[in-house]
């Protein structure tokens, strides 16, 4: 039954913002928009009704609560099918929600760690510092003086993500089957994706992990600073973390209050977003102002504080190629090239024609770069290269579409602090530092050197595998040479079989050829009926049954 109220509420926000309107005029579809309009003909009463669609939705999401604000977040980082509009409508959604009460952030956390907050904590504040749509955090100290951060899951915001993905799922399916958009959108395929994030975000110690990481990454880089982890008070529902103190960096004011080099904030930004893909392949996917801090004590020399790594992408060894070489090409306008490498890669069909790729490709990029290079978007290149690889079947990777995601953070936030920031000049060196390591003859040693150990584990075993591979060869000739003889005895059986076949015939033909001699078929006046019967069976086994 709650189910149904649920997707009672959910209709009713649909047709109170108007949201039929992006629903196609197709037939299969036409009972739902219909339904949908006449249920909401009071839209005219609502102080929204003279917005446009794009606001309607980001609305409505709103209303719906956490977990579609949420999936319009998520949904707002797919612009190789959305419209920019409604793509930067949906980046604007806040999660900002009233903090949870009952039960007490004092009963979470003894419930969760087992003992009482007075024995970890000698102090713990019961009004949270922020609240989110799956979390909020509370600030504290612990008993050995260090002051911390208590990031809390909601309780039973789970069996609400549960129910709310079922409703999504079905939806998805819809639009799947009904929209003409639905194949090129992957609804279901996008479902799916936030369906793992979402889980994972409800996961702390994944959080805690991811964290961990990225603090290890850059241990030895001033440039970013990433919180330590208390693990003996992780668990799954429950992370404490070292509190921060820094500048948001989205208050400028603040910045430049604190005479923090704008332009070297700017292009440190750029360079860790860089040094994070093609040195560590391992990246910070949520980096929106809320999440990005600056340290107060090194104005000259900004260093970044990055929070909430819920959300990481990672980079195989294919996808960091494919990006290197790809915008490598495209730096050097070589578009043939760029056609080449998204077939070589795997990430078009390979019976895609290259010519026609190539060509659709020059058509896009061409027109881009007849601006000042300092006035391209990097992150927006890379969107319409993608969009473009879709009117060829790409299908793209998630990790490549979370890049693509804190790309555009990354140069928004830069341009933000700093408008005259060339993300192209800041690139460039990291591209061709990438790719002259990746052919640097000491690169391909030092990754021999590290496959030695493995090798040297491995040789006890290498008589081993020679004896088996050896019986194994020996099974297989056995086993070729018993199917060869019974290949053999087959077709000599088939032999046999023809020749007796063939006699038959002529033994037929010999006997009718007997029983139309003219002084034997006087006698019998049926005989010739007889031999020319037998005579059609001879020519049968002779000609038709080799």
């Amino acid at each position: 039954m709650s189910h149904l109220f649920r997707l009672i509420k959910i209709l009713n926000v649909a047709a109170s913002y108007r949201l039929y309107e992006f629903l196609d005029q197709q037939r299969s579809i036409s009972l739902l928009r219909m339904l949908l309009k006449i249920y909401g003909i009071p839209w005219f009463l609502s102080k929204n009704a003279r917005r446009d669609k794009n606001s309607r939705l980001r609305l409505a999401m709103q209303e719906l609560g956490p977990i579609y604000i949420k999936f319009g977040q998520l949904l707002s980082t797919r612009r190789d099918f959305l419209d920019s509009e409604l793509a930067d409508e949906l980046q604007c959604l806040q999660d900002n929600v009233p903090p949870f009460t009952s039960p007490t952030i004092k009963e979470v956390v003894e419930l969760s760690l087992g003992t009482s907050v007075a024995s970890v904590f000698s102090e713990l504040d019961s009004q949270p510092l922020a609240s989110a749509s799956v979390a909020q955090v509370h600030a504290g100290r612990l008993k050995t003086g260090e002051e911390v951060v208590v990031k809390v899951i909601r309780p039973g915001i789970e069996k609400t993500i549960t129910a709310d993905l079922k409703l999504l799922k079905w939806a998805a399916r819809l639009v799947e089957t009904h929209l003409s958009i639905g194949k090129r959108l992957k609804a279901i395929e996008v479902i799916d994706d936030y369906e793992k994030i979402i889980f994972d975000e409800l996961n702390l110690l994944i959080e805690a992990a991811n964290t961990t990481q990225l603090r290890r990454n850059f241990s030895d880089f001033a440039v970013l600073y990433v919180p330590k982890i208390h693990w003996d008070y992780c668990r799954s529902n429950i992370m404490v973390m070292e509190r921060i103190y820094g500048i948001p960096i989205s208050d400028i004011a603040g910045l430049e209050k604190n005479k923090v080099n704008l332009k070297k904030l700017a292009e440190t930004g750029v360079e860790i977003f860089f040094t994070q893909v093609f040195d560590h392949a391992y990246f910070h996917a949520d980096m929106h102002p809320g999440n990005i801090f600056v340290a107060e004590n090194k104005p000259d020399q900004p260093q970044y504080i990055a929070i909430d790594c819920a959300i990481i992408g990672s980079l195989n060894d294919d996808d960091q190629q494919y990006l290197a070489k790809n915008l490598l090409a495209i730096f050097k306008r070589d578009y043939r090239k760029v056609a080449k490498l998204h077939v070589e890669c795997g990430w078009v069909p390979p019976d895609t024609k290259i010519h026609e790729f190539e060509t659709t490709i020059r058509s896009v990029c061409e027109p881009i770069f007849e601006k000042p290079l300092k006035d391209i978007s990097f992150g927006q290149l890379l969107v319409q290269l993608f969009r473009t690889a879709g009117r060829f079947n790409m299908e793209v990777q998630p990790s490549l579409v979370l890049l693509q995601k804190t790309l555009l953070n990354v140069e928004g936030l830069g341009r933000q602090l700093y408008p005259e920031l060339d993300l192209w000049q800041t690139a460039l060196p990291f591209l061709e530092n990438w790719n002259s390591k990746r052919l640097n003859p000491f690169t391909l040693l030092s990754r021999i050197q590290e496959n030695v150990p493995g090798w040297i584990e491995q040789l006890p075993e290498l008589p081993k595998l020679v004896i088996d591979a050896a019986t194994n060869s020996r099974q297989l000739e056995e086993i070729n040479r018993s199917l060869v003889k019974k290949q053999q005895s087959i077709e000599k059986e088939l032999a046999r079989q023809r020749v007796r076949t063939r006699n038959s015939g002529l033994a037929a033909l010999l006997f009718a050829a007997l029983l139309l001699y003219p002084p034997l078929s006087t006698l019998v006046s049926n005989l010739p009926i007889l031999a020319v019967g037998l005579a059609v069976v001879g020519v049968y086994l002779l000609y038709f049954k080799r």
